[in-house]
């Protein structure tokens, strides 16, 4: 994974570490003390953004500098080098890490990483459902950085010859995916079905989208139910009816927009990066590309979120310093930085509106729509056991291999037993 993907999947990983350094500053407001020196590693920077956006902070910073080191692009690399390094404890190299929403729970749990005062960042500004990814048992454990949420991307040169407008419900997607999809010489519909953690987001989507969830607000009870069954049953029969390619079994983010851009899809759940992508000049698809919310099962369904949360490492000697920089990294003009830029989505509620960035990003206003009523993935002190269960489940639906219900009954079973080991 590249850091816009990454990114854009909720996958990214950033990580701020203590070059170990400097003196300690005075008691700061919050309870966090301490300051010095700070290295910041990250997942490969494709775009070159950060580099230069430290240097504002260096330069007014002097005694306070970041150097700037890239971990592993792979997230799942970049996830296993960090907590090899927190299981380090006071040895620990890292002070903030930038974590993938879906991970703040299993770090606060495993008391990796430190509850932060509210009154020290710009909560407020940020789109609101972006905040409950950054807590565990009721406080604060991280802070928004990056956001993201899933759009449905259609042809809508197709669509509009056709004079069917997109697709609002899934019974609307279907019937445009197997009946106006091969008049064009399209396929109907693909996500991200390959069994990794997008499986898991386009999985949760489908049984969110159907009124259903996975588990409780900290993972503590499970919630599958008939909603479930449902969703898994709309991805499941979109494979076996045909209107999901089965080549779609083994997309990832990158296989699904390439599929796409190249002109062999009428439908793409995927992140903005991919509108962005398929619009550009260059592509075979610029002018063609619409984006609207998730279908769902009666109407606009609920994506999940992605992105990415700051936050600070137990054992970090210079907490004060990592505050503040964590404020700096979601301030308003740094922010701005991040999506102009970085070509990331920006936590910052009022960038959504500014007139000349939905000029520059057309697709704000729908990710904007999405994103205040997407949900997090399920929260667990043991996500990477949940994520891992969610993808075997739902592939061998998808795939054939069972039926619906016998996905549900095993996915409530195995679900119990990793909450049973929590």
């Amino acid at each position: 994974m590249r850091w816009i993907r990454a990114a854009g999947r909720g996958l990214l990983v950033l990580a701020v570490v203590l070059a170990g350094y400097g003196a300690s500053g005075a008691r700061a407001a919050g309870g966090l003390e301490g300051r010095g020196p700070l290295t910041l590693a990250t997942a490969g920077d494709l775009t070159g953004y950060l580099g230069p956006l430290l240097q504002g902070w260096n330069r007014a910073h002097p005694g306070e500098k970041v150097t700037l080191v890239e971990l592993p692009d792979s997230a799942d690399e970049s996830r296993a080098q960090m907590i090899t390094d927190l299981r380090g404890g006071t040895h620990s190299r890292f002070d903030v890490l930038n974590i993938d929403v879906a991970w703040t729970s299993e770090f606060a749990a495993a008391g990796w990483i430190r509850p932060l005062p509210r009154d020290r960042f710009p909560l407020g500004s940020f789109l609101r459902p972006v905040v409950n990814t950054a807590t565990y048992d009721g406080r604060l454990y991280a802070v928004p950085y990056v956001t993201n949420a899933g759009l449905l991307l259609y042809r809508k040169d197709v669509l509009a010859e056709e004079g069917v407008p997109p697709p609002r419900t899934w019974a609307e997607l279907e019937r445009a995916a197997k009946t106006i999809a091969p008049r064009h010489g399209l396929d109907g519909y693909a996500g991200q079905f390959l069994p990794y953690e997008g499986l898991t987001v386009n999985a949760a989507e489908a049984v969110y989208s159907a009124g259903g969830t996975i588990l409780g607000d900290e993972g503590d009870r499970v919630t599958v139910d008939s909603a479930a069954r449902e969703g898994i049953g709309f991805l499941a029969r979109g494979v076996r009816d045909g209107w999901v390619p089965k080549a779609a079994l083994t997309y990832t983010e990158e296989e699904s927009r390439q599929a796409f851009q190249n002109g062999h899809l009428l439908f793409l759940r995927n992140w903005p990066y991919a509108y962005v992508s398929a619009s550009a000049a260059g592509s075979a698809l610029a002018g063609k590309v619409g984006a609207v919310p998730l279908p769902g099962r009666d109407g606009p369904g609920t994506s999940v979120l992605g992105g990415s949360n700051l936050a600070v490492n137990t054992h970090a000697e210079h907490p004060d310093t990592a505050a503040r920089l964590i404020a700096y990294l979601t301030s308003e003009g740094v922010q701005r930085q991040v999506l102009t830029k970085g070509a990331l989505p920006p936590v910052r509620a009022d960038l959504y509106e500014d007139p000349e960035l939905v000029r520059r990003f057309p697709y704000l206003p729908t990710l904007r729509a999405s994103v205040l009523t997407a949900a997090p993935r399920p929260k667990s002190p043991r996500y990477d056991q949940v994520s891992m269960v969610v993808q075997a489940v739902v592939h061998d639906a998808m795939s054939g291999h069972s039926t619906p219900e016998a996905a549900v009954r095993r996915l409530a079973r195995e679900l119990a037993a990793i909450s049973r080991r929590g």
